[in-house]
């Protein structure tokens, strides 16, 4: 089992080109998985022994314990498992396709006020090349929506000044355009001038010995940031993210694009920053529709 494992994580970053988080993901997932099998009365020497009741056994020893978010990645890195065991003629047919996926808690995604956010951006001083780095990490991270690993991941030519784009390599080594805000463009010279205006090779973001900063280094960034503000809300960078797309759905822009902007792959990821105020929505419906706000005569 457990060489058949291996080798399904090999195919993950090999062939797949699964980032690291995802494989680590996948790797604890289902050594669970081959925990729990077993801890069983008679735990099965091979894959094709394993039933879909054994998988829904050890989503049911879940419940209670973890989010439905977290059982339901559980269940997709048994069924991505055994789809691989299939294809490679290990297994007769995929077990995990018999077990429905938990619903996902409908919740709307987290975000800071525009009060919030500015006092935020603009909490770090000037004086120093950290500060100025910090500077540019948040005005980044707003300006543009993009995720910390693709933050982290920019070199300095990957951010053209000039025509205020940003070219981001997401999820799945995709590669798309964002355009950049004029402050965080001041903000990007600001920090990289500093730098005495570094190759194009360069990481953008260096820690303060000069290496490329991480994303935990990146959270420490923001956590700091937020002290200031004194808000009670939990941020992350994440949260950022979130901020961008709530405050371009409010000024109007189309769910499409905003897709687009944050690299998902289905608009369906995107909806869940529809969370807009019911005022916001009416005043929209108001001014758009040709029969809101005019009484039509009855005929």
């Amino acid at each position: 089992m457990n060489d058949h494992l291996a080798r399904f994580l090999t195919c993950l970053n090999v062939e797949r080109n699964a980032s690291p988080h995802t494989v680590v993901a996948y790797r604890n997932d289902l050594e669970q998985f081959l925990r729990f099998l077993a801890s069983g009365a008679s735990p099965p020497s091979h894959p094709a022994e394993i039933g879909h009741l054994d998988i829904r056994r050890f989503l049911a020893q879940l419940h209670g314990e973890q989010k439905k978010s977290s059982i339901g990645r559980k269940l997709a890195a048994v069924r991505s498992f055994f789809r691989y065991l299939l294809r490679e003629g290990v297994v007769a047919q995929n077990p995990a396709e018999l077990v429905a996926a938990p619903k996902k808690e409908q919740r709307g995604a987290f975000h800071l006020t525009i009060d919030e956010i500015t006092a935020l951006v603009e909490g770090p001083g000037e004086a120093t090349l950290l500060s100025l780095r910090d500077r540019a990490i948040l005005e980044v991270l707003y300006s543009c929506g993009i995720r910390l690993s693709e933050l982290t991941g920019l070199n300095v030519q990957d951010i053209d000044q000039e025509e205020r784009l940003v070219r981001v390599l997401g999820k799945g080594n995709k590669e798309r355009i964002v355009p950049l805000g004029r402050v965080a463009v001041k903000a990007v010279a600001a920090y990289l001038k500093a730098r005495h205006d570094p190759p194009g090779e360069a990481p953008f973001l260096l820690n303060a010995r000069g290496g490329r900063l991480t994303g935990r280094s990146v959270a420490r960034v923001v956590d700091r940031y937020i002290l200031k503000i004194a808000t009670m809300k939990k941020v992350s960078p994440h949260t950022l993210r979130h901020t961008f797309a709530t405050h371009l759905l409010e000024g109007g822009a189309d769910l499409r694009a905003i897709q687009e902007l944050l690299g998902h792959a289905s608009l369906s990821t995107t909806q869940k920053y529809t969370h807009v105020s019911i005022d916001r929505l009416m005043e929209v419906y108001d001014r758009s529709h040709p029969r809101a706000t005019k009484p039509v005569d009855p005929p």
